[in-house]
């Protein structure tokens, strides 16, 4: 039967729609259907939608019991002398949103004291923020899950090095949203307990802080031995208790350890940028300068990429980043992070995710943020 004959009632005569129905073209019928990798059928599939019944007295005081709880752990986050209206979850991401107003917070970042790591998140949450030291990427994710800090700062791409791969693949596996970026520039100094650059026999230094700054250590200390270690805190740490040794680290490492500055800005490029994000359980609010983090797969067949980038160029949206990576689940089986410009949220960037949503093998959002401030 002819599609258009198929939905007349008797007659001839256009059949009524049952109550609730919504029509395939309204954007009602998309809401919801994209968070976090959770796909949702669209509403032919759901059926109507039936408003739920009324919770009894009981069901009643468990929710206004269990909304107190939640307003109170924001509470607990809120700066000080700043109240916001509204409900708890626009409270809340309106704290991820702010910059350098937070008094107090807990961070959980790469330690000891003096990385590049802490002063970022200084950087994002002001001096008063209260480092929580971790050993590793993993170990900064695996605390702000156990909520042993609200928020993050972990390293994901640097200018000159191209991206960090685990903070890529802990994105993935990790229910954490990106909530806000920081873009630190980099200026590596030659730190050393001695005041005189005669005698250096070893020089430590993050893996890619030693990469960084190649030709400055091939020309100066073409003999001194290379040592790589976790962190330029820790580089600064050991030369200040081993004589003959120097350090690559910035000068809040300099400071903490007593060292003097032999070189200052040794680094092979001085555009040398690291960017770092945010984590946390909820991303930011809009803030009208925005940007968004998705992660994708496309399914293998000739076209499919052409196909999942076409949503971005039909609603207007700037794509800024598109970095593939192994997706771990197969041979040569790739998944690709992209970043836009604008908020989940804003109009363009929800349409394309739509849209993308339905022609991509894998997607997840992974957060919509403040672009960092130059």
């Amino acid at each position: 039967m002819h599609r258009s004959l198929a939905r007349r009632g008797p007659h001839g005569q256009r059949a009524r729609r049952p109550a609730g129905h919504l029509s395939r073209g309204r954007a009602g019928d998309h809401r919801g259907r994209i968070h976090g990798a959770r796909r949702f059928p669209p509403a032919a599939r759901r059926g109507a939608l039936r408003r739920p019944a009324s919770p009894g007295p009981l069901g009643l005081a468990a929710v206004r019991a269990l909304r107190g709880k939640r307003a109170a752990r924001i509470r607990r986050y809120r700066p000080r002398g700043r109240r916001g209206r509204g409900g708890g979850d626009r409270a809340s991401r309106r704290l991820i949103g702010a910059r350098g107003v937070v008094e107090g917070i807990s961070v959980a970042c790469l330690g000891p004291s003096g990385t590049f790591s802490e002063e970022a998140a200084a950087r994002h949450f002001g001096q008063d923020a209260r480092p929580v030291f971790c050993t590793s990427i993993d170990d900064v994710f695996d605390g702000v899950q156990a909520r042993a800090a609200p928020f993050g700062v972990v390293p994901v791409e640097n200018s000159l090095e191209g991206a960090i791969g685990h903070t890529l693949d802990r994105l993935v596996a990790s229910p954490l949203r990106i909530s806000g970026e920081v873009a630190l520039p980099i200026r590596q100094h030659l730190l050393r307990r001695e005041g005189r650059i005669d005698g250096i026999t070893r020089v430590y230094g993050h893996a890619q802080s030693l990469a960084q700054c190649q030709r400055f250590l091939k020309h100066t200390l073409p003999l001194a031995e290379r040592v790589a270690v976790s962190s330029n805190a820790e580089a600064a740490r050991l030369a200040a208790r081993e004589p003959e040794t120097a350090a690559l680290a910035g000068k809040r490492a300099a400071a903490i350890h007593a060292l003097a500055i032999l070189a200052e800005g040794v680094e092979d490029d001085p555009t040398n940028t690291t960017r770092f994000l945010v984590i946390g359980e909820t991303s930011a609010a809009p803030s009208g300068h925005d940007k968004t983090s998705l992660v994708m797969s496309a399914p293998n067949r000739p076209g499919s990429m052409l196909a999942l980038l076409r949503p971005f160029s039909r609603h207007g949206v700037s794509m800024t980043k598109l970095e593939s990576r192994p997706s771990r689940r197969g041979l040569w089986d790739y998944l690709f992070f992209v970043d836009v410009e604008g908020h989940a949220e804003d109009v363009a960037v929800r349409r394309a995710l739509i849209e993308l949503e339905a022609r991509a093998g894998y997607l997840k959002i992974l957060g919509s943020y403040a672009m960092a401030r130059p």
